[in-house]
């Protein structure tokens, strides 16, 4: 039988003893009805997991043992960061959500020109902290112990061109060595035509009405190659999907 999975956001240590609120508790007790004797697995997203056991249930509150640490890992060998254009509502969710099961090491949400999605700084701050939920959810789901990184939403020109970084750098393209790669109708490219000593990838995808020509010039200034997925125009959330997990057939753990 597998066992519940809880994030914390929490230092964790074996022997010790923690106590669920909110959310948490309510979804082990409400939904899943566990009871003490039960086991869980914890973690808290910097690597490894802990497995646990529920000691007592006070209302809204979960006193759960703390037992031994295991050293279980389930990240890729590739460094992946999917560079998305945001769009509406749901859409996004399920990228966000997808991409950390497809094991994405960083996820930056873009803002370009064809984005029908505005925020202002407050509600930046209010979709980051949705996006991270949804982001420890998945990894609770797949067994993932280390979260994906998330970065407030970031207009593209900021993108590829951090302040500080040197011309043709990308922000979370990684080292300079890494491929850089543009979903593109206009692409000639196949992803199983990147070089195969791909270590760190990062795919820049437009929002719903995809990229204007020129963001796309910008990007392949700045070192990324277009490439395309087909003949066949896919909408942003499921080219997402489709090109993380080619890229992880093609050069990580799928």
């Amino acid at each position: 039988m597998r066992l519940t999975r809880v994030y914390l956001d929490a230092p964790l240590e074996a022997g010790g003893r923690i106590a669920l609120t909110g959310s948490a508790a309510r979804h082990l007790t409400r939904v899943l009805r566990l009871r003490p004797g039960q086991a869980l697995t914890l973690f808290n997203g910097g690597g490894g997991q802990y497995a646990a056991t529920i000691e007592a249930v006070h209302g809204e509150k979960v006193e759960v043992a703390v037992g031994e640490a295991q050293a279980i890992e389930r990240e890729s060998p590739l460094s992946l960061t999917l560079a998305q254009g945001v769009s509406r509502g749901e859409r996004m969710d399920l990228v966000v959500q997808k991409a950390t099961e497809l094991g994405a090491s960083s996820i930056v949400p873009l803002l370009t020109e064809r984005s029908v999605v505005r925020f202002s700084a407050p509600q930046a701050a209010r979709k980051l902290d949705h996006w991270r939920a949804i982001a420890v959810s998945a990894c609770e789901q797949s067994g993932r112990n280390r979260l994906p990184r998330l970065v407030p939403p970031l207009p593209l020109p900021e993108f590829l061109h951090p302040p500080g970084a040197s011309n043709g750098g990308a922000a979370g393209a990684g080292a300079a060595s890494a491929i850089r790669l543009l979903l593109s109708p206009a692409g000639t490219a196949r992803i199983d035509e990147v070089p195969r000593a791909a270590h760190s990838i990062t795919v820049l995808i437009g929002p719903e009405g995809g990229l204007t020509d020129a963001e796309q010039q910008a990007a392949v200034e700045a070192g990324f190659v277009p490439v395309r997925l087909g003949p066949r125009v896919l909408r942003t959330e499921t080219a997402a999907i489709a090109a993380l997990a080619l890229l992880q057939r093609e050069f990580g753990d799928l």
